[in-house]
């Protein structure tokens, strides 16, 4: 028994010092990335980081920042109360580039006291999108990266 145990740690030494992690000299590191791709998330820290604050005052249902997609619950404006929207976005690259947002927005009414699905207006995901890049943009700016 004495000698397999023996046996064994000198073959995990052996595996080990194959892969350089029993000290030594350290292997070069890799570049460091571009300023928009620093992350420590799974996504474009400052397109996260828009996209939050844009929708900031609704309740959120899923955040995922690996994934990228935050989804809101429905919210009725106080001033609509028959009307009620829901809010989608995902961040889709380590990049900040415009095309590296979507938002999807959902909307219903309530019609005979059942929510009902209700067309949204063609510029309202294209607005919040605009709204998340500019957003993300200044995040970087005042970060000092260009």
């Amino acid at each position: 028994m004495h000698r397999s145990r023996y046996a064994l740690a000198v073959m995990l030494c052996a595996a080990l010092a194959g892969c350089g992690l029993t000290g030594g000299r350290r292997k070069p590191t890799a570049a460091v990335s571009a300023p928009a791709r620093v992350t420590a998330i799974g996504v474009n820290a400052y397109l996260w980081r828009a996209a939050l604050d844009t929708l900031s005052f609704m309740p959120m249902a899923q955040v995922d920042s690996n994934g990228g997609v935050i989804v809101t619950e429905w919210r009725a404006d106080p001033r609509v109360p028959n009307e009620r929207v829901k809010v989608s976005v995902t961040i889709l690259d380590a990049d900040l580039r415009a095309d590296a947002v979507r938002v999807a927005t959902a909307r219903q009414i309530q019609q005979n006291g059942q929510w009902v699905d209700a067309a949204v207006q063609a510029s309202t995901n294209q607005k919040l999108e605009e709204i998340i890049l500019q957003k993300a943009r200044d995040l970087r700016r005042d970060a000092g990266r260009d």
